[in-house]
Parts: C-alpha cells; sequence; structure tokens
C-alpha cells in the first residue's frame, strides 16, 4: 500500500514503547509497551476502563500520547490523525462505529478515497466490492441500504467490510465478532489468518476467552491501564487469563439450573413487523415466555429480533398480531401503557435508547418514575432528597460504580451503564422482563453481574425474555433458547441438551430434518449430519 512503512522481515511490524496517556482524573495508560510481529494475531484483553481501546486510538492517531514512542517496521512514527494511520497502512474495526447513518453502505466504504473519476464518486465499483467483500465474508449487508435502516450488528459489519476495504498492512479489531454465528466467526478466523499469513499484523480486542485463545498467536493482558503480562496463547488457560484481567480468581458460570416455570406471563401470537424499509421484518412470529423462565432469542444480528423487541416494547407498531402481558392486549398500544402494564425493557443501544448522556445517574434512575407520588413535591416538580435517596439505594443494590450521583451518565462504563439500567427496570418490579443483548461490549465481570441478576428475576416469579447475538451468552443463561432467522422463529433448543455447533447452524438457516418451529422446552435438536437449509 501507497505510503506504507517498509517492513524488516526480522523486526516487528508495530513497536509502542513506554506508552502513557492521561484524561482528566484518569490514568488511562500507563507505561504500556505493545507489539505487534509481521503474520501474527496479537490480542488485547482486559476489563472495560483497562485502556485497551484508548491504547489503539493512540495507535490510530485519534488520541495523541503523553509519552512514549510508536514504530512502524523499526521507523519512529508520529500519527497525528486517523488519515495519517490509513495512509500510513493501518486500519481499525472500531466498537462504537464510525459511520455517518445518511449515507449508504457504499458511500460510507467509499468515504476518504481517491476515485478513478476524480471528484465523482465511483459508486458501483465500490458497490460491486462490497458484494465481494459480504460474499466471502458471511457479512450480509447490501451496498445501497441506508446506515440509518441498518441494525447495530448489520452496521458493525459495514465497519469490517470498510477495514478490509481498505487492505490495511496492519489491521485492529476491536470486539468484531459480536453479531456473526459460530460458522460465520470460524470464516472470519479462517479469513483473518490468510491475511496474517500473507504478512499483515492483526491486533484482536476481546472480552471472549474461548476468541482469544483460538485465534491468537499472543496474549497481552491490561488491568488499569497497565500491561501485566503478554503470554503465548498456547501456554495458557482462559482461567488464568481471566485471573490475570481481574486480579483474583473467578469460578466458572454455571449454567441455569432447571426450573419448574409457572403460567403464561408473555404471549406473542402471529406477530407481524415491518422494518424501517417497509419490508416484513417479523413474519408471524408466536412464541411464549413463562413465570420463572429465561428465554434466550439466537440469531445473527438483522434476522427481525430488534422489529420483534421493539413490538413488544410499544416503540413500533405491528401490522397484525397479538403481544399478551398476563393476558392483557398490548398489541400496537404506546410504550408508556406497556411499561404500566407490567414490561421492564432495557435496548440494545445504551446511548441512544436507554440513557440520556449528559444527564445524571440519579435523573436517569429516575427517568420512569418522574410520575411516582413519593418523588413528586406537586406535579411536574420533584422532591430532590428523595430522588437522591432513591437513586442511592439503586446504585447500593445494583453495585453500580460511580463517582458520585451527580456524574454524567456518559462518563460512566459501559458495563456500569448497563448495571444502572437494568438497576432503573427492576426497581419497577415488573411482570416480564425484556432486555437485548445484556453484555454486549462489557467485561467478564460485569456480564457474569448481570447474568446473576436475570437468574435472580426469573427466580422471584418474572418471565424474561433475552435477545442475545451472543450465542454463548445465551446458552449459558437460559432456559430454553429459540432460534430466529429471517423474520421467523425457525427452532427450539434446551441448552443443556444441544450443542452450539447445532444451535450456529440454525443462526445460518439450517434446522434438523424433520425438526418443527418452538413449540415446547426441552425438544432436542437432530445431528447437524441430518441438517437441510431453510
Amino acid at each position: 500500500m501507497a505510503g506504507t512503512p517498509e517492513v524488516a522481515s526480522a523486526g516487528p511490524l508495530l513497536e509502542m514503547r513506554g506508552i502513557t496517556k492521561r484524561f482528566p482524573g484518569v490514568l488511562a495508560n500507563d507505561n504500556v509497551d505493545f507489539d505487534v510481529r509481521p503474520g501474527e494475531v496479537h490480542a488485547l484483553f482486559g476489563e472495560n476502563g483497562a485502556g485497551k481501546s484508548t491504547l489503539m486510538h493512540v495507535l490510530y492517531g485519534i488520541h495523541q500520547p503523553d509519552r512514549g514512542t510508536i514504530a512502524l517496521g523499526g521507523r519512529p512514527v508520529r500519527i497525528p490523525s486517523p488519515a495519517a494511520a490509513i495512509a500510513m497502512g493501518i486500519g481499525m474495526v472500531h466498537q462504537h462505529f464510525m459511520l455517518v447513518p445518511t449515507l449508504t453502505v457504499a458511500e460510507n466504504v467509499s468515504l476518504g478515497l481517491k476515485s478513478s473519476r476524480g471528484p465523482l464518486k465511483d459508486l458501483s465499483r465500490v458497490a460491486a466490492r462490497v458484494e465481494e467483500l459480504s460474499e466471502s465474508y458471511g457479512l450480509r449487508v447490501h451496498p445501497s441500504a441506508k446506515v440509518w435502516q441498518l441494525s447495530v450488528g448489520e452496521r458493525q459489519r459495514v465497519e469490517i467490510i470498510k477495514a478490509l476495504y481498505r487492505e490495511s498492512r496492519l489491521l485492529v479489531l476491536d470486539e468484531p465478532t459480536a453479531v456473526l454465528t459460530p460458522g460465520e466467526v470460524d470464516e472470519l478466523f479462517a479469513a483473518l489468518r490468510k491475511m496474517a499469513s500473507e504478512g499483515c499484523g492483526l491486533v484482536f480486542i476481546s472480552h471472549k476467552i474461548r476468541e482469544v485463545l483460538g485465534l491468537s498467536d499472543r496474549v497481552t493482558v491490561l488491568r488499569a491501564g497497565r500491561r501485566v503480562a503478554t503470554v503465548q496463547a498456547g501456554e495458557v488457560s482462559g482461567e488464568q487469563l481471566a485471573e490475570m484481567m481481574v486480579g483474583r480468581h473467578i469460578n466458572r458460570e454455571d449454567l441455569t439450573a432447571s426450573a419448574v416455570p409457572g403460567r403464561a406471563r408473555l404471549s406473542v401470537k402471529g406477530l407481524v413487523v415491518r422494518g424501517d424499509r417497509g419490508t416484513e421484518a417479523v413474519r408471524g412470529v408466536s412464541l411464549e415466555v413463562r413465570a420463572g423462565e429465561i428465554v434466550g432469542i439466537a440469531g445473527v444480528s438483522g434476522n427481525g429480533q430488534r422489529e420483534l423487541e421493539e413490538a413488544i416494547a410499544g416503540l413500533r407498531p405491528p401490522a397484525q398480531g397479538s403481544v399478551l402481558v398476563d393476558g392483557a392486549e398490548l398489541a400496537g398500544r404506546p410504550s408508556g401503557a406497556v411499561r404500566r402494564a407490567g414490561l421492564g425493557y432495557v435496548p440494545e443501544e445504551r446511548m441512544r435508547h436507554g440513557v440520556v448522556g449528559e444527564f445524571s445517574v440519579a435523573e436517569n434512575l429516575m427517568l420512569a418514575s418522574s410520575n411516582d407520588p413519593a418523588l413528586l413535591r406537586r406535579p411536574g416538580f420533584l422532591r430532590r432528597r428523595a430522588v437522591r435517596a432513591r437513586a442511592r439505594e439503586l446504585v447500593a443494590a445494583f453495585d453500580v460504580r460511580t463517582p458520585s450521583l451527580a456524574t454524567p451518565v456518559r462518563n460512566l462504563s459501559g458495563g456500569n451503564i448497563q448495571k444502572l439500567i437494568v438497576a432503573r427496570e427492576l426497581a419497577a418490579q415488573p411482570k416480564v422482563f425484556l432486555v437485548a443483548q445484556p453484555t454486549r461490549g462489557i467485561d467478564v465481570t460485569a456480564a457474569r453481574y448481570i447474568h446473576e441478576r436475570l437468574r435472580a428475576e426469573a427466580a422471584k416469579g418474572t418471565a424474561v425474555l433475552i435477545v442475545s447475538e451472543d450465542l454463548d451468552e445465551v446458552m449459558t443463561v437460559s432456559t430454553r433458547v429459540l432460534v430466529m432467522y429471517e423474520g421467523r422463529v425457525i427452532g427450539e433448543a434446551d441448552p443443556r441438551h444441544t450443542t452450539r455447533e447445532a444451535i450456529g447452524l440454525m443462526m445460518a438457516g439450517v434446522v434438523a430434518a424433520g425438526a418443527e418451529p418452538a413449540r415446547g422446552p426441552g425438544r432436542e435438536l437432530e445431528a447437524a449430519a441430518d441438517a437441510e437449509v431453510v
């Protein structure tokens, strides 16, 4: 690539030495050393706030280091901006999307690139290449789709395609697999290994120990901004990595114990929902969640899960069908009425739909309780002391770690924002608790805490429905798994008696020969060898 520093065959492709980066009140990186060799995958592993993304933002020119040096191919460089990083052959797939919502996929991919037509964009050529990459890597997305119309998972695919399009010599991937099936993860990993075999260096940031050990050659663990260790992936266990990450022993998370479910609290029948493009995103879905159950909906992003959850929560009117909470019909009712009927909802996009980033912790905790007589002095005026007391109780009960109740929520880590939203919703004692992507982008410790709260809520008799693209999460926390594909529920499984490979095949549209769509708990899947494509 033009502008890429020549790489010495024997030396590192990247060397970062003594990198220190401070923000007001935070030492994000403390004298960190990190290097990547040609032809290797080097994983960065650590909790939220450990400094992984900050270190890579320094590499990508988003932040400038307060101290330390960077060398590419043995030559010292200064990287003043992302444009400079791209010119040097560095690509980055960001965890938080760097896309323009009003532009198409092809337009987003072409941004910043020279066109063969001078000042005009050669979008037909870009679109054709996007189609090729989509097909090659199983990252299904249409080049002409507007980004605002895409689900979270589809937007992440655009970010991956955008980086692959530029054929970077050094590629940083920040949580790139959250929206892929196990089969697609395998395909992506095969492509990444091929890139590495051709001399590229890859930095892989992930919270998933299975993936870190399965893909990486070396692993660097960060904790509280410092490098704890750099180890060979083949010489360390998952338990050892987890202990390095948090500084203490972590017990293995067990599968949810078998529970005797009660009566149906959420019943969805024949639901049809249109997506943003006017086409049917949910096509005749029926499901049931009973008291004491945790039902997980698995599927690759873009198969109707977002539209389904929004219709259940009252945020998107269904074209037809029924949504019942404890027998009360809620289809088409506004979200306020759905909440009053007993449904708690945690949306997948925390910062866009779950909180108001500029509001304080206390204010966000009270967003759903503004009409509570115990908090009102008179209509429209809150009792500040009562609000703070209630917020203090919830912060303590749900282990929300914040400097103060007055701290703007945007300053909290992803895990603490998620715990805040869960605290707010559960404070209303819902009959049905709908949680989208419960632990996306949060670390092992926070994820385990969220899972424990979901189990505790189910044990109280709440019907819990989770929607997650993380298959390991679905199988760990659910008592029953439903799989969505192209807007339909195509199968059901008991996670205690089904392999992740079998459910992964269903997520890709493959079901066991003769298998019926979801009809009840505990039905096992047939062997994958007997599978047929839907």
